[in-house]
């Protein structure tokens, strides 16, 4: 088993390649680890040069890359199907809540800032290799921006041997049987498909005492509130999981299995699970 570890998307990412090791085996991992820091450079929030950041700063883009293309789409077909808990303009509720920086470098305790409701939904028109942004509208494509990186990675590092590939608890896999670990003393044997998590055990911090998480409510405007701990789903890609924890961590029904893990500290098996 050929193990590559490193940093991108503001995460630990981990690839795992069950192959011969060799120079063929050793291109495949260079090959996705490459993917990984060009797929960042065009959808990260946090570097000023980054096409989302372009996007976000001038309100179009008449260029875009086909991979922010599609991501956009996939985020503004989730916001449809979810009926809006998913929503990729929750950008500056999350700078509002204090998410303004990687969050390696969120102060643990700050003052507190802006009580405000930072209105989400905003629209969002794509047109070709055109995205147009409603004035006010910004874009954080964090969480379906990573299971897209991950589904892109798996399918081309498939072809060196069954892998998996995992960016900070959003992983798929292609080929082979993977355990998983999920929740304490439960772990699923992964086959196909994909798993994510989201959470507000992880990316948290606190403003005038207050604890704040990553999760925008896009309701609200502000960190949602929910007796959950976190939620983990199965589905067939990283991206389809990670809108689906998103929504069922928000309360919406979601038919996937998953993993539900409350404030009271109960695990609670659904979708098919036992």
């Amino acid at each position: 088993m050929l193990r590559r570890s490193f940093h991108a998307m503001g995460t630990d990412v981990e690839l795992l390649l069950d192959a011969p090791a060799g120079e063929r085996a050793e291109q495949a991992l260079d090959r996705a680890e490459a993917a990984f820091e060009r797929l960042e450079q065009v959808m990260s929030r946090f570097r000023p040069d980054s096409e989302l950041s372009r996007l976000n700063r001038d309100g179009s883009i008449a260029d875009a890359s086909p991979d922010l293309v599609r991501v956009v789409t996939l985020a503004l077909e989730a916001r449809q199907a979810t009926g809006g808990r998913f929503d990729p303009t929750v950008h500056d509720a999350l700078v509002t809540a204090g998410y303004d920086r990687t969050f390696e470098d969120v102060p643990a305790e700050a003052p507190a800032g802006p009580d405000r409701r930072v209105a989400c939904g905003g629209a969002v028109h794509v047109e070709g290799l055109t995205i147009e942004l409603a004035p006010g509208t910004r874009l954080d494509l964090g969480g379906i921006g990573k299971g897209y990186a991950v589904d892109r990675v798996a399918e081309s590092l498939a072809v060196a041997g069954p892998c998996l590939v995992n960016a900070g608890g959003d992983l798929a896999v292609r080929g082979g049987a993977w355990p998983i670990g999920v929740a304490e003393g439960l772990t699923l044997e992964l086959t196909r498909g994909a798993i994510a998590t989201s959470g507000r055990d992880r990316r948290r911090w606190l403003r005038n005492g207050e604890e704040l998480h990553h999760l925008i409510d896009p309701s609200t405007g502000r960190p949602a509130e929910s007796d959950l701990v976190r939620v983990t789903v199965l589905a067939d890609s990283a991206a389809d999981a990670e809108v689906l924890a998103k929504a069922a961590f928000l309360g919406a029904e979601v038919d996937v299995p998953r993993v539900l893990v409350t404030a009271d500290g109960r695990t609670v098996l659904a979708g098919g699970l036992a």
